[in-house]
């Protein structure tokens, strides 16, 4: 799938292997900064495939703030710039966060005129799955890919099958998923995500409709009013204590951004 992705040798991964798969959190909500994968090539650079299912509103920032993280942690005080090594993200996402007709868009730093590449440390891609089912989208300009995005999206093991049959490296992929679903340790880990999120699901609708109730009882925004705004505090504080993330308080609560960081600097520390 990485070759694929980023469009190189399979030589280049010959040393790929998992590293330790946890970034520091840095604030309670920061349940979402778990990296699915974390892996370094032979040349040591990094790279981090995340797949998130949940919809995210600031997706673009989130991601530059873990790949600004998987970056800086390369080096301690007194180290040289030379020890910083190429930095990868690969966002496999089941929502749709990227306002062009591609299933599959890459990033860099380059400059705005002459498309110059500043450096090639930088590499972002976004993979949509929620883009599959648009029948505007060119899923042939790179078929590898889109085979293995609708591998990751498939649910029945007939469909997997009939994929599996038209690429080999997918049919590797299979055969090591019929194995680890016979292993205990493995079916348990899968299932505990999922009860996660469900769980988050449920958190993130129950605040949603307690925020609607609010805006019926008042009969104005959320916002405006002194007697929703204290609810909407309260709603605020009780999504960061079970740590929510900002962006769903926000979206929730509609409060602003300064006024959650306040009220989260005040329970977190």
């Amino acid at each position: 799938m990485l070759v694929a992705i980023l469009n190189i040798e399979e030589s280049e991964l010959k040393e790929l292997k998992i590293i330790n798969n946890e970034l520091p959190r840095q604030f309670q909500e920061d349940k979402k900064g778990i990296l699915d994968v974390r892996a370094k090539t032979k040349d040591e650079k990094e790279i981090n495939i995340e797949i998130q299912v949940l919809a995210t509103k600031y997706m673009a920032e989130r991601t530059t703030f873990y790949w600004a993280k998987m970056y800086t942690n390369q080096i301690k005080s007194g180290d040289t710039y030379d020890k910083l090594k190429k930095c990868i993200t690969i966002n496999i996402v089941d929502f749709e966060c990227i306002p062009l007709d591609k299933i599959h868009t890459s990033y860099h730093i380059t400059e705005d005129e002459t498309g110059y590449k500043l450096t090639d440390i930088f590499e972002i891609h976004y993979l949509e799955l929620a883009k599959l089912e648009n029948k505007n989208i060119d899923k042939d300009e790179n078929l590898a890919i889109t085979q293995w995005m609708e591998f990751i999206g498939l649910k029945s093991k007939e469909d997997m099958e009939m994929l599996a049959e038209k690429n080999e490296d997918i049919r590797k992929a299979y055969d090591l998923l019929q194995v680890m679903s016979k292993d205990e340790k493995s079916r348990m880990a899968y299932e505990a995500r999922e009860a996660e999120i469900h769980d988050q699901m449920t958190r993130i609708k129950t605040a949603r409709e307690e925020g609607i109730n609010i805006g019926i009882d008042k009969g104005i925004n959320i916002g405006i009013d002194k007697g929703a705004n204290d609810k909407a505090i309260k709603i605020a504080e009780k999504m960061i204590k079970r740590g929510d993330s900002m962006e769903d308080i926000v979206d929730i609560t509609e409060l602003p951004e300064n006024k959650i960081i306040e009220l989260r600097n005040k329970y977190l520390h």
